[in-house]
């Protein structure tokens, strides 16, 4: 039967209208399909629109209510004592991941390399949800082999991260539990000259746990912002140290107009640590201040921080009463910020971070939290091109208790915590510049001099003068990641006893330099599908065997390859 060009369209547009309705039909989401082959035809002057679908990439964000910018800018902490790096683990550069497809969350790698390395490592998640986040993270990395008298030099690390949040209106209500075991030994005597130990009597081990519940409001336009966390947590080694910190953490700010806000930060510690002695370690400090942001360019805050700490090694003041007071001109707005401020306060030092930093620590260490005096800082912020970021900052300050590590008079192999009994004047110039094209090509470097002034210590022991970090990574068709790192670190002091040439009962104490760093490692990943990709990282690829630690000589080139696959 023949149809004429008059029906055919009459009933090409029947067709039409009837897949609408079909089309609007709810149902449950597909996790994955295929697009089978068909003919279509387009019929003129009809247009279909379809809602825009939701991208739960990240959490929900409420969307943000028709109200003028009320955000006080600010990007210069009064108060950080900069980060040492003092036991710089071999880190290559994280590589932006590509956009997780729909359903999965989940991921595992494994690799192995020379001196008997083993890389694990498995990510577990929920699926994007709008009211709930779930995940677990298993991490384990252990060489069998070092590099002073093979096993006996042997290292481990093994990390198990839950977390989890629930979203409930503008309310986020989350948990965290951080579970790890840290294996090291104390291999930092003369193989030329002492008799080989037993692994076990140079064997020590670190167990740590943090539990952790928080809340937090996820609306930035409320009138009241807050951020609260409570936790415990946990700290042993080999030796029978233990340590309980019950902490507390508060962050709030409430705008009283649309340019100004009352900003409330509190810290709360109560620490037990028990060794040959016990001790009781409480601390707490407050910092209110008023900020205001002026004509859109000047912010302003004006506050103090008061603060106690139990601890009262070397009489220093256990109460500290410091001004909290900070200036920003947007010179060039949104591309030339001047900043400066005064500063000051306390700074918690706990087990649980210093043998993160320094393995190698004895027994009955007297731990105390710094006291930082009066402290004046200034500098810039500047975006001068796109994707082109540079800041430079500049801290004058006097530190009561800044700890420094140092040999042993006891066991040259181990570390004690050192303290000059007056204060310590510190220089600090720190400086970033970061370039970021399209998340395709990263670089950029950070770099940090500090100028300490000891009055009784001989040297500021085990605290670089300078440090630095240089890095990159390119992204090239989303198949092959390549990234890389360059540490530079100036070498520092350690002392040791050392017999005297007329007196052999006699001992003098040594000091002696460190090595300096330069530790060289770089990274390469290859995307054969979706899901399977090949990972090769290359550490410290210079082969020099440095010692950060005096007596502590590193390993030298070391080389992982392995595979990873995401479900």
């Amino acid at each position: 039967m023949s149809v004429s060009s008059s029906q055919r369209l009459t009933l090409a547009a029947l067709l039409a209208a009837a897949a609408v309705p079909a089309a609007a039909q709810t149902g449950k989401p597909r996790t994955g399909g295929k697009i089978e082959d068909a003919e279509i035809e387009i019929v003129k002057e009809r247009e279909n629109q379809l809602p825009e679908a939701a991208r739960n990439y990240d959490k929900v964000v409420l969307p943000p209510a028709a109200t003028p910018d009320r955000t006080v800018r600010y990007t210069f902490p009064d108060f950080r004592l900069p980060s040492q790096n003092l036991n710089p683990s071999v880190r290559v550069l994280t590589i932006k991941q590509e956009e997780l497809q729909p359903l999965q969350g989940n991921y595992a790698r494994v690799g192995v390399g020379n001196y008997a390395s083993l890389l694990g490592q498995a990510h577990f998640h929920t699926t994007r949800s709008q009211d709930h986040a779930f995940g677990l993270d298993l991490r384990h990395l252990s060489s069998a082999r070092g590099p002073v008298d093979g096993k006996n030099s042997a290292t481990s690390q093994s990390r198990l991260n839950l977390n989890g949040e629930m979203y409930r209106g503008a309310t986020t209500l989350g948990a965290k539990l951080n579970l790890g075991r840290d294996r090291a030994n104390f291999y930092g005597y003369n193989p030329d000259i002492e008799r080989k130990p037993e692994k076990d009597s140079i064997k020590q081990v670190f167990y740590r746990a943090d539990a952790q519940l928080f809340l937090r409001n996820r609306d930035r336009d409320a009138k009241f912002q807050y951020d609260l966390a409570g936790g415990f947590r946990y700290w042993k080694d080999n030796f029978k140290a233990k340590e309980s910190d019950l902490y507390a953490q508060l962050r709030t700010a409430y705008y009283v107009t649309e340019k100004g806000r009352v900003r409330i930060d509190g810290d709360l510690s109560f620490i037990s640590q028990k060794d040959s002695l016990t001790v009781s370690r409480p601390f707490v400090q407050l910092t209110p201040a008023f900020e205001q942001n002026i004509a859109g360019r000047l912010d302003v805050s004006v506050g103090a921080t008061l603060g106690y700490t139990g601890d009262t090694i070397n009489n220093a003041s256990q109460v500290s009463v410091m001004p909290a007071v900070r200036l920003g001109y947007a010179v060039v707005e949104d591309k030339f910020v001047l900043f400066g401020g005064l500063g000051g306060g306390l700074q918690r030092v706990t087990l649980y971070d210093l043998t993160q930093e320094n393995a190698w620590l004895g027994p009955n260490q007297r731990v105390a939290d710094t006291r930082r005096g009066p402290t004046l800082f200034f500098g810039f912020n500047a975006a001068p091109a796109r994707s082109l970021q540079t800041s430079v900052k500049v801290t004058l300050a006097n530190d009561r208790n800044l700890y420094f590590y140092n040999n042993s008079r006891r066991d040259s192999t181990k570390f004690d915590l050192v303290y000059d009994p007056k204060a310590t004047q510190l220089v600090n110039i720190h400086g970033e510049l970061i370039y970021n094209a399209a998340e395709r090509v990263r670089v950029g470097t950070k770099l940090d001099y500090n100028g300490y002034k000891v009055k009784t210590l001989e040297k500021a022991y085990h605290r670089p003068a300078f440090q630095g970090v240089f890095f990159g990574s390119y992204n090239a068709a989303d198949k092959l990641m390549l990234g890389g790192e360059l540490y530079v670190l100036s070498s520092s002091y350690g002392s040791v006893l050392r017999r005297t040439a007329t007196i052999p009962a006699e001992f003098n104490n040594v000091v002696r330099p460190t090595d300096s760093v330069i530790d060289l490692n770089l990274r390469a990943d290859y995307r054969f599908s979706e899901n399977l990709s090949f990972f090769v990282l290359g550490n410290n690829l210079l082969g020099r065997k440095y010692e950060r630690f005096l007596n502590y000589p590193t390993k030298g080139v070391n080389i992982l390859a392995g595979l990873g696959y995401q479900f």
